[in-house]
Parts: structure tokens; sequence; C-alpha cells
């Protein structure tokens, strides 16, 4: 899922020998310890996006156009008993949509995306606050402390990716978002006003629940609300927006050079969009699948007619109605995911974020600085700026694609070519007859590894988890699986650079090339394609009831 920026530092180029490379890393790792953990974890599936406003707003008028587009077609009949809200039950005559939708979940997906921007920035604010705040509270000099600082808010997300789950099965998805909003606020304001370390840590370990929670429900949510024909355009806004937040992150710390003091101010605007996180979902309509599931089928019929118009309300119904027919189960409980049911399907979601991780993209990202010196980029914000390039423009062509080509075609197509491009970089590093040419085989199989993963790999698993997954399991099983994902950040972050050092730069990188076709191998026998079907098909073709 997410990553940040490339803004390793240090001063040894990227040479062609394992030695110079691990004295480069070593140099790095003297000079900035503290942020070696926050730099592994961000970086997963957004680092360095640049995506200004413009480029959202071409986006989102895609989106509105598509959605427009597809309510104002006409849909497939049906006939069947349906109660609108306030009204007696009668016949519904078969469905004829005709002229525009009265609905939109556009609004609604923008506020769920709050979450998705506070997780990016969260993740990014300490990155260059981390020195001042040091000095400021007196830790200059002890990066035990300061890596605390900087790991807290891992341990707090992996809690609140479990917690998320419980609270959006409980209370719904809207108001599981109103109760995120407090330890996102909380932890906000105790990390500005912090004057002891234990109050900076307790106010990162807030905000790393804050965070997880949103990392379960946002695409939770807009999955859930999506309309099938544009779910998965709808579902890469999220990651987007998890990069916009880590770019705000980065373009608020400007001013730090000239004001050491304006770390406070850093975290302290993180509560906007909080409050306003709280506020918006709390005039949002709840998913009609979990009321439908609550047995509240007046209240899921108000909340289709907000989302979709009052057109979609016998369609959408029907569909909630023939997944639920001749089964009246309950919530799941931890321990159904990996009952004979379910176990098979549970299982690929927690393999798609582990896969994900041991493709290589935090290494690939960790290295790139160092391997664009060597091909003569000195400015790491031209290195960020070339490689976020290829991100924006992956994502987009994911964006377009994604419910065309489909996301098991586009998973297949990213790791293929990503394990193309570690090949590449291996050998650039190791075959001789290269080695006049290796540092521009270096940036181009740097920049088409970003590309590829950002095609598949990094937006399709937290789109196809919420899809894949019975609604009776879905939050819980989404919060099992990003639980992989944080457990994999932490492992990576901790044992890296002992294996580089261990067995070489070149020989990691061929181990994540056959990590990546073990992916493609994996996602051709298991992984189904989604695109064009409601969660309710897919739901009685994975997870039948029983």
């Amino acid at each position: 899922m997410q990553a940040s920026t490339f803004t390793v530092k240090g001063n040894t180029g990227f040479g062609l020998q394992n030695r110079r490379i691990l004295q480069g890393v070593s140099d790095l790792r003297s000079r900035n310890l503290a942020g070696k953990s926050l730099r592994m974890t961000e970086r997963n599936s957004c680092f360095g996006v640049r995506m200004d406003s413009a480029s959202m707003g071409i986006e989102l008028g895609r989106a509105r156009r598509t959605v427009q587009s597809v309510f104002g077609s006409s849909a497939k009949a049906r006939s069947h008993r349906v109660r609108a809200a306030g009204e007696d039950i009668e016949d519904a005559a078969p469905l004829k949509v005709q002229g525009q939708s009265s609905g939109s979940v556009l609004p609604y997906v923008g506020v769920a995306c709050l979450g998705a921007i506070l997780f990016g920035y969260h993740l990014g604010v300490v990155n260059g606050a981390l020195e001042y705040l040091a000095k400021d509270l007196g830790i200059a000099e002890n990066t035990v402390i300061q890596g605390w600082i900087v790991s807290t808010v891992l341990a707090g997300a992996f809690v609140g990716s479990f917690t998320g789950g419980v609270l959006a099965d409980k209370f719904g998805r809207t108001k599981t978002f109103i109760l995120d909003a407090i330890p996102l606020s909380v932890g906000a304001f105790l990390c500005t006003t912090a004057q002891s370390v234990q109050a900076m840590i307790i106010g990162r370990l807030l905000t790393g629940i804050g965070i997880g929670i949103s990392s379960a429900i946002v695409p939770l949510y807009i999955s859930e609300i999506s309309p099938t024909e544009i779910r998965g355009t709808l579902g890469t806004v999220n990651q987007l927006f998890i990069c916009i937040g880590i770019l705000v992150a980065l373009v608020v710390g400007l001013p730090l050079s000239g004001n050491p003091s304006w770390w406070r101010t850093m975290f302290g605007l993180a509560l906007i969009p909080s409050v306003l996180l709280a506020i918006g979902m709390a005039f949002s309509p709840e998913s009609p699948r979990w009321l439908y599931q609550q047995g509240r089928i007046s209240e899921a019929e108000t909340s289709i007619k907000r989302l979709y118009g009052k057109e979609k309300v016998a369609e959408v119904m029907g569909d909630l109605e023939a997944s639920a027919r001749g089964s009246s189960e309950p919530d799941a409980g931890w321990l159904d995911l990996f009952s004979s049911r379910y176990r098979k399907v549970v299982s690929i979601g927690a393999a798609m974020f582990l896969l994900q991780q041991l493709a290589g993209i935090n290494a690939v990202v960790y290295y790139s600085t160092a391997v664009f010196r060597s091909a003569g980029i000195t400015s790491d914000v031209a290195a960020s700026a070339l490689v976020g390039a290829a991100n924006v423009f992956g994502t987009t062509v994911a964006s377009s694609l994604m419910d065309k080509q489909g996301r098991k075609s586009l998973l297949l197509i990213s790791y293929t070519g990503m394990a193309a491009s570690m090949m590449l970089l291996s050998l650039s590093f190791t075959w001789k007859v290269l080695t006049p040419y290796s540092g521009t085989l270096a940036v181009l199989g740097t920049v088409l590894y970003v590309l590829s993963f950002s095609l598949g790999a990094g937006p399709v698993p937290a789109l196809l988890l919420p899809e894949i997954f019975a609604s009776r399991i879905r939050a819980k099983a989404v919060a099992l699986s990003l639980g992989v994902h944080w457990i994999m950040n932490f492992f990576i972050g901790l044992y890296f650079l002992s294996i580089v050092t261990k067995f070489g730069i070149s020989t990691v990188y061929m181990g994540f090339a056959l990590s990546c076709l073990v992916a493609v191998v994996y996602i051709t026998g298991n992984v189904v394609e989604t695109k064009g079907r409601s969660l309710e098909e897919i739901e009685r073709e994975l997870s039948p009831a029983i």
C-alpha cells in the first residue's frame, strides 16, 4: 500500500561493487538511524507521488462522468417485492432507469478519503520533523528513543487495523469513521503540545491506532458504496489520496529550515482533516450492505436512494436479497475466518499483502537515491520527481484500466514487469559486459519497477480484498490481511540491511525477482477476476451459504 518520499541521504555514490554499496548504506544508517524504520515502512505503494489538484480534478471528473453514464443507461429489469422508505409494500414493476441518476457517491468517497490523507500524512510527517523535535525534547543524541518515536506508530497501526474491523461490524462504517477521529485528533494534539518524550510517544501511538483503523475502513466503505461499473476506478482514489497525504507532509515541512519550532505546527495541522472527517461522516449514508445485514431494511433503502437515486432502489435491494436468500447468518467471529468455508479466500487476502512486501518495494525505494547518483543524478528532488512521475503515470493508467482490463490481469502484468525489472537491476551490478551501462540500466530498472508496481501490485490488493470477502466476514478479513501488511513492514525494516550485508544487494534483488515470479504463479491459480461483478455475485461464488 503506502510509501513516502525518496529523501534517503548519504554522500556515497552507488558503485558497481557490493563493498561500495554497503559502505554508502552504512553511512546513511549512521547519520539517520532513527528514521530508517519510518522510511522502510512508509514506502510500499504510493512512494513519492506528485499529484496536483488539477490531476485529481481530472480523475474525479472522469469518475463523475462514468457514474452519470452508468446510471443514465437502462438497468436489468427485475420484478420483486420492495418496500421504499416510508411507503407500503407493493409489487415493483420491472426497473427501467431513464435519465440521469439523482444520487452520487462521489461526495461520500471524498469524505472517506480524508482518512486516507491522514494515513499518508501521519506516516510522512515525522520524516522531516524528527531532527527538530529531538532537539526540543532533549533527545538529539539518543537514537534509540528517536527510533521509538518513529516506530511507535507502527505498533498502533497494527492494533488499529484489527480494531477497525471489530468496530465496523458492530457500529457500522460511518460511526467507526467518527470514532476513528478521536485517536487521530487526540494523538495529533498530544504530539503538537508535547513537552516530554512520554507525551510524544503516547501521541504517536494514538495516531498509529487511528491510521490503522483508517487503513481498514476506507477501502471497505468505498467498495461497499461504489457502483459495480466504477468500483475499480473509485477504489484507486484511496491510494491516490494516501500519496497526497504523504506529499502534503513533505511540503508542510519546507519552512523547518527557517523556523525550527515549525514541527509543532506540522503535527497540529493534522487536526483539521480529523475534525472534517468526523463532521463529514456524521452526514454520510451508511453502507446499504451493512444495514441490510443488520435487518435495517428501511434504512438500507434510504441509504441507496442517497447514494444512487430512487431509480436504483429495486435493483440494489434485489442484489442484496439474492445474496441473503436462504441464509440469515450473524456477523462472523474471528475463528470463522479460518473455517473451511472462508479459509481459502482469507488466505488469498493475506497472501496479497505478503507477496506485495516480498516483491521488494521497500528495497528499491531505499536504494533509489544511490542508484540515481551512480548515473550522475545528484539531486534528491530530481530522483524523487522521476520515480514519482513513474508512479503517478502508472497509477493513472491503472485507474483507467481497472474496470476494463480487470484486477487479476493487472496483477499478473505488474508482477511480471517487477520480476523483469529486478533481474535487470541485479544483472546491472554483476555482469561485467554491462559495466559501461550499469548506471543507466540501474535507473531504467528502478523506474520500470516502480511503474510496474503502480500498475497492479500497489493499488489492487486494497481494492480486491473487500470485493472477494463475504459481507459477514469482510471487515474482519480486511483487518486480518492488513495486519499481515504491518507485520511484514516491521520485519523487512528490521532485517533488510542485515540480509544485504550478508548476501549482497545483487543476490537480494534476484531473490525479489523470484518472489515476483512466485506471485505470478500464485495469482494465476488462486485469484478470481472481479471486474463488472457485484459484491453479492462474487460472494455467492467464493463463499456460498451453507
